[in-house]
């Protein structure tokens, strides 16, 4: 299940709603330890890299990265 199937469903709205379009419209992303993986080898290795898919490396950065913004987004709400 991607991750736009799986927020539409935990939001229980119909399959073909418009919600993730518009979550991007706002500048937001929904995002997953592949998707940002995939992201970071895109934006740092790009087509220079010598591997063709995200590493353990690109996998780890991802991980931070989405630890942080959890982090800073609960800070934000609670502040």
């Amino acid at each position: 299940m991607t991750m736009q199937q799986t927020l539409i469903e935990a939001m229980r709205l119909p399959e073909d709603s418009d919600t993730v379009k518009r979550i991007h419209e706002f500048g937001l992303a929904v995002a997953d330890e592949d998707t940002m993986s995939r992201a970071i080898h895109d934006v740092y290795c790009g087509i220079q890299a010598d591997h063709q898919h995200p590493n353990e490396k690109d996998h780890a950065q991802a991980r931070a990265l989405i630890d942080a913004l959890q982090k800073h987004a609960t800070d934000q709400a609670q502040g």
